[in-house]
């Protein structure tokens, strides 16, 4: 690079121009300074020493997230070995080798059962300074190892103390003193809008903070998460590895286990639940008293009540109808029938099944409940002593029965009869009688009402039916305008459906 010299003329100018320069800028600056130690009177300058120009809450989350822990588990699963999955293979060997579309074998140990380390990571909540820590069931299930690291990086193994599947809660503990803790708040009070703050190790990319609002309280996605559902739902980022974190309000104060979230992806899309705090404490109070959760127990199916269900037993449709009652059960004793629908429990109403099925099943066995139904349209009062929830208490399955003649009685359905072969297919008592679904039209409205192949219909509004003929017969008098009600049995379990 050449540079040019200026003649001297030039470099006099300049001289000139660079001095005044100067003295402009020193004349800015005294300026500058001479406002900000005089400022007008309608002008505020906030100095950069001015305690509250930090805002948000970092001050508060210093305080929580030494007591939010990770949570690393380890288990031994059975895992098929000697074949390549077919799209994996052609993947980097295409078909050339003629297998016609069909997974390599490899015959070292062809297809034999081998133990597999696999790991998972979630997080959880100190609640007491001697190193209990709740956390979700799904976490810790059926781990062979479980290790807990801290904010401050130790690590310690924990000791599984107790867990209750139907609400997703788990109880550990690690050998350590003086802990950081949270205190729990009262989520009974927890309001839709409140602000909240999700912290966790989501993906086990670190501690992290997220905040957000409560966008419902009491929700239940039909036992679709769990048995027992009363979320709190929040738009608060949860994604994977939150899992057991802190949900906690804006004092700091836990109000929930982080522990499920929706969407396709597997990420945030701003719908996650919580645990509330109070199902979560209830059930370490539990443990540490009995190394278990034991639930109240009624011993009834139930289901909503929906507008054609309604119209068919001339009610509203709040509250929950009872279709099958457990022989020898508190419900079976105390008198409940099919067709009852409970609209209160101890004074407060019944919205729909999951409430009830969730009040029921904070409750301890033992405790007298009062319900309030209605049978055949009129108000009954029944006390009931809640029985133990049993521990294998089979859930109802689906079943698929055999085609048999099509019968037009109902439009999309297909009926024939139940035969004792049948019904051991169909995994109902050989003594049951009724119809049975051997085909439903996905275009049918019997179809969107719920009606499934394999479903035994006994009776068509609220009479039984033996035969295709009375089938065909009792839904042909159904009135012009009316729903038509079927109870069905379906495993081995009873329940209503209304076709409208």
């Amino acid at each position: 690079m050449r540079f040019k010299i200026f003649p001297k003329r030039w470099q006099s100018i300049a001289a000139v121009v660079a001095a005044l320069a100067v003295v402009g800028f020193v004349g800015l600056r005294g300026a500058t300074a001479d406002r900000q130690a005089n400022p007008p009177a309608n002008v505020k300058v906030m100095p950069s020493s001015y305690p509250g120009a930090h805002h948000g809450y970092s001050a508060m989350i210093k305080q929580v997230v030494p007591a939010v822990a990770n949570i690393s588990s380890t288990k031994m699963v059975k895992e098929q070995t000697g074949q390549i999955p077919d799209d994996l293979f052609q993947q980097f060997f295409g078909n050339q080798f003629g297998f016609g579309g069909q997974g390599r074998q490899f015959n070292m140990v062809p297809n034999q059962p081998q133990e597999q380390r696999e790991t998972g990571t979630g997080s959880g909540v100190i609640v007491t300074p001697d190193g209990y820590i709740l956390t979700n069931n799904h976490v810790v299930e059926d781990a062979s190892e479980v290790q807990v690291t801290l904010h401050d990086n130790r690590q310690f193994k924990a000791k599984v103390i107790g867990t209750d599947p139907r609400t997703d809660v788990a109880l550990i503990k690690i050998d350590a003193t003086n802990l950081p803790t949270l205190t729990l708040a009262d989520s009974s009070k927890v309001e839709v809008g409140d602000i909240v703050l999700a912290i966790g190790d989501p993906f086990g990319v670190g501690q992290t903070v997220t905040q957000g609002i409560v966008s419902a309280t009491g929700r239940s996605l039909g036992s679709q998460i769990e048995e027992l559902e009363n979320f709190i739902q929040t738009d608060a980022a949860i994604n994977p590895g939150n899992s057991g974190g802190a949900l906690v309000d804006d004092e700091g104060h836990l109000i929930g286990i982080n522990t499920a979230i929706v969407g396709n992806s597997g990420g945030n899309v701003g719908i996650g639940f919580a645990v509330p705090i109070n199902v979560a404490k209830h059930d370490m109070d539990e443990i540490l008293a009995h190394g278990k959760v034991d639930r109240g127990y009624l011993g009834v199916s139930i289901e909503n009540v929906t507008p054609a269900l309604a119209q068919a037993f001339h009610t509203t449709t709040a509250g929950a109808l009872i279709g099958d009652v457990t022989p020898g059960s508190p419900a079976d004793n105390a008198g409940l029938k099919q067709g009852d629908i409970v609209t209160e429990l101890n004074g407060q109403a019944v919205p729909d099944r999951d409430q009830l099925r969730f009040r029921i099943g904070t409750m301890d066995p033992g405790t007298k409940v009062n319900l309030k139904v209605l049978r055949n349209g009129n108000p009954m009062n029944v006390s009931i002593t809640l029985g133990n929830f049993p521990e294998n208490e089979e859930q109802a399955s689906n079943s698929n029965s055999n085609s048999g003649q099509p019968s037009s009685g109902l439009s999309g359905v297909s009926v024939q009869a139940l035969t004792p072969e049948i019904a051991r297919s169909l995994k109902i008592a050989p003594q049951t009688r009724g119809v049975a679904v051997s085909s439903v039209s996905q275009s049918s409205a019997a179809f969107e009402a719920g009606l499934q192949e394999g479903d035994v219909i006994m009776e068509v509004n609220r009479q039984p039916v033996s035969t295709v003929g009375e089938f065909d017969r009792a839904v042909s008098a159904t009135p012009k305008g009316s729903p038509v009600l079927l109870l069905v049995n379906r495993g081995g379990t009873t329940t209503f459906i209304a076709i409208q």
